[in-house]
């Protein structure tokens, strides 16, 4: 990296909550956030906003009659987005660029728009712009007010960890000083959680204690299974005193496509974004790593394969909060980072609840925090404590 950039502002929209007080409470107790609802006659787990918080979306999309047409990933990502800035201090910043992004993007609209025109042979007026990929980054910054670019792009499930690099590179560059960052996903429908089940990698034990046995290595069954929610991060160019934390360090590789959702038994792709991540620092000095680890048997294994390839015998301790709040595609990346961010802030790691570390760090000062999506398109973040 050039040059340090500083982390000034965060927040998300999770089944955990949309406080930072009340994600952190969520995060240090053991529970899950999974609920059961029936699609096509299935209980099927999913981890889905609260009623509370899913009040807070109803009331910004009555706020102005513009949102009332907008699909809950916009909404999502323009709450989150108000409150990074806020967070941030930006009230009185209006050139900041914007790179918000998507994996399935207006989900639920474009579901409902498709059956409709099926039904009747006619399009609704409205199907178009709020369907479109840009939708969420151009509300958000039509909402924000702000001159700076806007960028949309979708990367599948790497797609907010993607949205840090560009961001990282406007601002070394020199094009611009701050950049908000960030995914979102709304992907609670039946069409798409019908893909994953066809794909074979949704979890199906509706008995245990945790439907979802990420980074348990010794599972025999997959057992990834959806949320919903977005998260935003404020970038600026720069050391800055009021930096939550540090990205001290990017990476990224894209393997060659041997399967459609598949990466290699030993994630090549991992490997080359760990390490370019990693620069000249020591492997020993990396605390922890949040990986991606959606609990399926093949891909929590084959990232563990390459931290093992990477690290050696140092390998850092291992955690993932997709046992507890699912996989929220394009947004997971970003509210990986959330969490590393929040466990640099408390000084306290969060670990998965069935699973033990051999080593647990005393101190917690560089995380790594993985993401890949469909095709091996791999990232690595290297966040450092501003303590």
């Amino acid at each position: 990296m050039q040059q340090t950039i500083s982390i000034t502002g965060i927040s998300s929209v999770s089944s955990l909550g949309i406080s930072s007080e009340e994600i952190w409470k969520r995060y240090k107790d053991q529970k899950h956030c999974i609920s059961f609802k029936d699609f096509g006659g299935e209980q099927t787990p999913i981890a889905k906003l609260s009623k509370d918080v899913q009040r807070v979306i109803d009331n910004l999309r009555n706020e102005n009659h513009h949102f009332e047409s907008l699909d809950d990933s916009v909404l999502f990502g323009v709450y989150a987005a108000r409150q990074a800035v806020k967070n941030a201090q930006w009230q009185d910043h209006f050139d900041f660029g914007i790179n918000i992004g998507s994996s399935r993007g207006a989900t639920g609209l474009f579901e409902k728009y498709h059956k409709e025109f099926l039904e009747n042979g006619k399009s609704a007026t409205l199907s178009s712009p709020t369907t479109t990929l840009g939708n969420i980054s151009s509300w958000i910054a039509h909402d924000l007010q702000t001159n700076g670019p806007v960028i949309s792009h979708s990367i599948t499930c790497s797609t907010a960890l993607h949205a840090v690099l560009n961001g990282v590179a406007w601002l070394q560059s020199g094009l611009a000083n701050t950049f908000l960052v960030g995914g979102s996903e709304a992907p609670l429908t039946a069409f798409t959680i019908a893909q994953m089940k066809a794909l074979k990698i949704y979890a199906s034990e509706s008995t245990s204690n945790y439907p979802c046995q990420a980074l348990n290595l010794e599972k025999k069954r997959n057992s990834m299974f959806l949320g919903e929610g977005a998260a935003v991060a404020c970038l600026e160019r720069g050391y800055q005193e009021n930096a939550l934390a540090l990205i001290k360090g990017i990476g990224y590789a894209t393997e060659p496509l041997k399967h459609n959702i598949s990466i290699s038994s030993e994630a090549d792709c991992f490997q080359k974004s760990m390490k370019m991540a990693l620069g000249d620092i020591s492997v020993d000095k990396i605390d922890a790593i949040v990986m991606h680890a959606p609990g399926t048997v093949k891909g929590d294994l084959a990232e563990y394969n390459a931290i093992k390839a990477v690290f050696g015998g140092t390998i850092p301790a291992l955690t993932t909060n997709k046992w507890k709040i699912g996989h929220t595609f394009g947004a997971s990346g970003i509210l990986s980072l959330e969490l590393a961010i929040l466990m640099l802030k408390y000084q306290e790691f969060i670990p998965v609840p069935f699973i033990e570390n051999k080593s647990m760090p005393q101190k917690l000062n560089k995380i790594i925090i993985n993401a890949v999506g469909f095709g091996g398109n791999a990232v690595s973040i290297l966040l450092e404590s501003n303590a």
